[in-house]
């Protein structure tokens, strides 16, 4: 037997002898959250039936009650409902931006990566005039040149977010070229691009699942912040960052109309950062 084949055999005893980790009561809460995300985002009349849009004069700024869970703001609309109607378009906008981060972090970091010094050098400068630039400064001068709305607020946190990525993708890919599998691959004579896709991208790319589940949070925070300043979604759209942003004028008199969009979005972030921690700490003992 091999020196290879009982290290693998040795690994295999350890992991077998480790107990498996259990899922915590705050992991619990997060599936249990992200699970009424989900169905809220994609049939929301199941969740809350009526209309987002209804207005009703009678009803408006009623206080949480049976009847209005969630209160009514100031046309009388129920905030629950509007609320659970808005899931879809914050996380769309959230899961949209995180991808668009991600791939532009994916190219960037590549090219940093892989392509040379002279290309290392010109994409390290690019990423450190982005990173002179705060995130949400970075959105707000997007929205400045493109114009305010849903689509540029989501294009705007996506360019804001992508260099943080690349650099994190880029030191990754450093790492793992310099790996053994990799130096063995060479030497068997595998070319440059067949490395690159069979070995490199695959054991790089792995960890940005974790990246990914992170960055929807923050992304739903910083669109959502968007939308409170009127650069976003704009009302009467049941968009949580937009019914913040109506909200605050009755702040005083109506909490209830700030708090419980800025609820979900505070739930929604820390929900996405506790799922995110539990698959990284999952993939590091599997």
């Amino acid at each position: 037997m091999s020196e290879l084949e009982i290290q693998a055999g040795l690994g295999r005893l350890e992991r077998a002898r480790t107990p498996r980790r259990q899922i915590g009561v705050a992991e619990a809460l997060a599936l249990a959250f992200a699970l009424f995300l989900v169905v809220a985002a994609f049939v929301p009349s199941f969740v809350a039936p009526g209309d987002p849009l209804a207005i009703d004069p009678l009803s408006a700024f009623q206080a949480p009650n049976p009847g209005h869970w969630f209160g009514t703001d100031e046309s009388g609309r129920d905030i629950f409902t509007r609320v659970s109607h808005g899931t879809g378009g914050s996380l769309a906008i959230g899961t949209l931006a995180t991808a668009l981060g991600l791939g532009l972090g994916i190219l960037l970091g590549t090219m940093a990566g892989m392509l040379g010094r002279v290309v290392d050098f010109t994409v390290n400068r690019f990423l450190e005039v982005m990173f002179a630039f705060p995130g949400l400064l970075l959105a707000l001068l997007v929205i400045l040149v493109f114009g305010p709305g849903a689509q540029t607020a989501t294009v705007a946190v996506g360019l804001a977010t992508a260099p943080g990525y690349a650099r994190i993708i880029r030191a990754q890919l450093i790492s793992v070229r310099s790996s053994a599998f990799v130096e063995a691959a060479t030497v068997l004579g595998r070319g440059p691009w067949q490395i690159l896709w069979r070995h490199i991208l695959p054991n790089t790319l792995a960890p940005l699942f974790v990246l990914g589940t992170l960055g929807i949070g923050q992304a739903i925070v910083w669109a959502s912040a968007l939308s409170y300043l009127g650069l976003g979604a704009a009302p009467p759209a049941a968009e949580w960052g937009a019914m913040l942003s109506a909200g605050r004028t009755y702040i005083t008199s109506a909490w209830w109309m700030a708090f419980f969009p800025g609820l979900f979005i505070v739930l929604t972030a820390i929900t996405a950062t506790s799922l995110g921690r539990a698959i990284e700490r999952r993939l590091r003992h599997a």
